[in-house]
């Protein structure tokens, strides 16, 4: 009874989280998004208490830090991305409508595929005008998205002044923070709640951090390679692709397609440069697969992509931009929690099929009436017979 108690508990915890989570979901966000900032940043602040620096000092250098960066990286990015983006929004329209005609049209252009597929072409040509307009579609909803993120992320930065303040406070009482939590802990499960919420820190932390730094290295690796060979909006479609690379594949693909799809208006028929531009890609995937995310993410993570891209897209559609950065988070959680509920299912008797007696001596315990070892029982006569 006791176990159904504490399951119900907890279950009814989490629907008041995530009720009022929804309800307070536009005014929660530069709460989350300091809690996340202070999350980020307390190695950094440990290490400098370390060094013999007071938390206090510690937290304001380590915030400071930081926004200075920021600011330095908004000056030198923002400009050069938000001019190639506003131009590479105005030329989009133009640019599918001469890919659809290098693939679908009558002249020269497409020469090379009438001679490949000879009398299908009329169906084929039909097939690809379907095929791109759909493709123009999803790219002009995918803009749109992204805008109305970006339209969400500005207003993280109107509150430039709130989020800051948040993360100075919980990162200066962070050790505070973690001891109280802890202390309220029910003292006969202790043990095992603290080692369930240091595999979620250690999930949490080996996905955010490294995949942060992941996202931030392909982001400038494309940036940089694909301006050096020449591509129109070459830093903007990099960037973005290393940026949304924290999706599992999609970031990789949606940069290969919009630079791939770039590159063939610009460059054909110079197949080199075609090549070239695909093969950044191709490498930059490379350097992820068996560089990057080995080294800085790891394999503990414990985070499946379609489990991930499936969070994102449940919390970021109920709770917007909110819910994008609470994602992450959950979902590692959820996955700890779900492994560990997976474990005792494993262990108990519902999976075994066999009592609680039974259990402990197949784990060691002392033989069980009538196993092994023990005493043949008398009969159930004879045993009523001796009881006082």
């Amino acid at each position: 009874m006791a176990w159904h108690k504490q399951v119900m508990f907890w279950l009814t915890m989490l629907g008041l989280f995530i009720a009022a989570a929804w309800l307070l979901s536009s005014v929660l966000l530069p709460f989350v998004a300091g809690l996340a900032l202070s999350y980020f940043l307390n190695p950094v602040t440990t290490r400098l208490e370390k060094w013999g620096i007071n938390r206090l000092a510690a937290s304001l250098v380590t915030i400071a830090m930081t926004l200075l960066l920021a600011i330095m990286l908004a000056l030198l990015v923002v400009p050069i991305f938000g001019s190639q983006l506003a131009a590479f929004i105005q030329r989009l329209p133009d640019y599918i409508v001469r890919l659809q005609n290098m693939l679908t049209g009558d002249g020269d252009q497409a020469a090379w595929l009438r001679e490949f597929v000879g009398d299908r072409m009329p169906s084929i040509q039909q097939g690809l005008n379907e095929l791109v307009s759909q493709g123009a579609s999803y790219i002009l909803t995918l803009i749109q998205g992204l805008w109305t993120g970006g339209q969400a992320l500005i207003s993280v930065f109107s509150l430039l002044v709130i989020t800051p303040v948040v993360a100075f406070y919980i990162l200066n009482d962070w050790n505070h923070m973690v001891e109280k939590v802890d202390s309220w802990l029910p003292l006969h499960n202790r043990d095992v709640i603290r080692g369930l919420a240091s595999q979620m820190d250690r999930a949490i932390a080996g996905f955010v951090r490294g995949q942060s730094l992941v996202c931030l290295i392909l982001g400038s690796y494309y940036a940089i390679g694909l301006t050096m060979s020449g591509l129109n909006f070459g830093f903007v479609i990099g960037f973005a692709s290393g940026i949304i690379t924290f999706i599992p594949y999609v970031g990789s693909l949606t940069g290969l397609v919009l630079a791939g799809g770039v590159a063939i208006v610009q460059f054909f028929p110079d197949y080199t440069m075609i090549a070239v531009v695909i093969g950044i890609f191709v490498f930059g995937q490379f350097i992820e697969g068996y560089i990057l995310s080995p080294k800085l993410v790891g394999d503990s993570v414990g985070l499946h992509p379609v489990w991930l891209m499936f969070a994102l897209l449940a919390f970021g559609y109920l709770l917007g931009f909110l819910g994008l950065l609470l994602a992450v988070p959950l979902a590692a959680a959820a996955g700890v929690i779900v492994r560990f509920a997976i474990s005792r299912y494993l262990e108990s008797p519902l999976y075994t099929g066999e009592d609680e007696e039974e259990a402990q001596a197949h784990a060691g315990g002392p033989p069980r009436p009538g196993g092994p070892g023990s005493r043949p029982l008398a009969p159930a006569s004879a045993r009523r017979m001796q009881a006082p």
